[in-house]
């Protein structure tokens, strides 16, 4: 969800509830915002890039506080909350995911966030934000995010079998569409302090996957898939966001072959991660 769309109150309220109603399962994702429509067509002002994070935090901090003090007051720059209350409390404290990759996105990371995710991409590029997230956590004093990293999986028989599919996807990709969030996401990161945000080295065929799904590599055999988690899992990575071309015939056997083959192999000694 989008602060600046919602008021932490409600929020507040419902995650409290669904916590409950879940049994613990309910977690809440945090979207600062990189498309101005998402604001500007809802009536809201579209803030400048650090402000979008700066709301989020303080955001945040509000939910926090409805969650966890009996009669909860705030005065900050976004919102004001008079001795209000939050009831029922939350059972298990719901985790706050988040993305980004911008210097203010890994900021807020360290300082707010359980989890923070990322796209896709290579070992060495997924290693150097976890160094940076971790090297601000220390600045702060804070505990890190977990990690979460987007990934398609093409699960083949053979190499040559998976990458014929990447190619048969990219081929079909509709490129009226494709283009459109190329350039919706060039002017996001361009708004940025440092001008680019989190495709910034995205071409056409990583953009068919709009979260940079296929450069984790996650494509190929059963070993090379099973060998890559281990090295996601080496440099940090808690968890992978999997997506799939037929969701409904390649998750079951991406739970029966994958899974249980990560469960049973050794985690890499190594903690350093190798150039994809």
């Amino acid at each position: 969800m989008h602060p600046g769309q919602w008021t932490p109150g409600p929020i507040a309220n419902f995650v409290a509830t669904a916590d409950h109603i879940s049994n613990g399962r309910f977690h809440l994702n945090v979207v600062s915002g990189w498309f101005k429509d998402e604001f500007t067509r809802f009536g809201e002002p579209w803030l400048d890039h650090d402000e979008r994070y700066e709301r989020s935090e303080e955001f945040i901090e509000v939910l926090r506080g409805l969650w966890t003090e009996e009669r909860f007051t705030h005065k900050g720059r976004f919102y004001h909350i008079d001795e209000a209350p939050c009831e029922p409390k939350p059972a298990t404290p719901p985790d706050i995911f988040m993305g980004g990759s911008s210097k203010r996105a890994l900021q807020m990371a360290a300082r707010s966030a359980d989890w923070l995710f990322m796209n896709g991409g290579s070992l060495e590029k997924i290693s150097n934000t976890i160094n940076q997230v971790r090297g601000y956590a220390k600045e702060y004093g804070t505990t890190p995010p977990k990690i979460g990293v987007n990934g398609f999986v093409i699960l083949r028989d053979t190499e040559a079998e998976a990458k014929k599919e990447l190619e048969n996807i990219i081929e079909h990709a509709t490129k009226e569409a494709v283009e459109g969030f190329r350039e919706q996401v060039r002017q996001a990161g361009q708004s940025s302090p440092e001008g680019e945000g989190m495709w910034a080295d995205s071409d056409f065929n990583d953009l068919v996957q709009y979260n940079d799904g296929f450069k984790t590599g996650l494509i190929g055999t059963k070993e090379q898939i099973v060998e890559r988690i281990r090295q996601l899992d080496a440099i940090g990575v808690d968890l992978v966001l999997t997506g799939f071309l037929h969701f409904t015939d390649e998750l079951p056997r991406f739970g029966e072959e994958i899974i249980s083959a990560v469960r049973e192999v050794e985690p890499l000694a190594e903690k350093q991660p190798s150039v994809a």
